[in-house]
């Protein structure tokens, strides 16, 4: 069984940063990419930032040049460095892992459980 689990959301004033984390666990036979998702309340969820195992990575235009990604393979880990937040950026934030397991070479997608992140004016 793979599991997601995200750490770091909170409350923070805007301008304000934060950092969330999330590590990949379970019977994992190779991650392609992992990424962070939000939805926010009344919208669909949409994508915040990707990175792939070779280290290339792709924003959404609302957070490039303030969000950063970056990945840990040895630890199967994912961040997300969220620095000038704004009111908009408020959301629940979901981790996603493009993995395959051991018995199988098809690529499925796992979803964290969210983390949420809400930003004050």
């Amino acid at each position: 069984q793979v599991q997601l689990v995200e750490s770091g959301g909170g409350l923070v004033q805007f301008g304000g940063s934060l950092r969330l984390s999330c590590a990949a666990s379970g019977s994992i036979f190779r991650i392609y990419a992992m990424g962070w998702y939000r939805q926010a309340p009344g919208k669909e969820r949409e994508l915040v930032a990707r990175i792939i195992s070779g280290g290339d990575s792709n924003y959404a235009d609302a957070v490039k040049g303030r969000f950063t990604i970056s990945r840990d393979n040895a630890k199967n880990t994912v961040y997300l460095r969220m620095n000038s937040l704004k009111p908009e950026d408020t959301a629940v934030y979901y981790c996603n892992g493009e993995l395959s397991l051991p018995e199988s070479p098809a690529i499925r997608n796992y979803w964290g459980q969210g983390t949420q992140v809400t930003v004050s004016s």
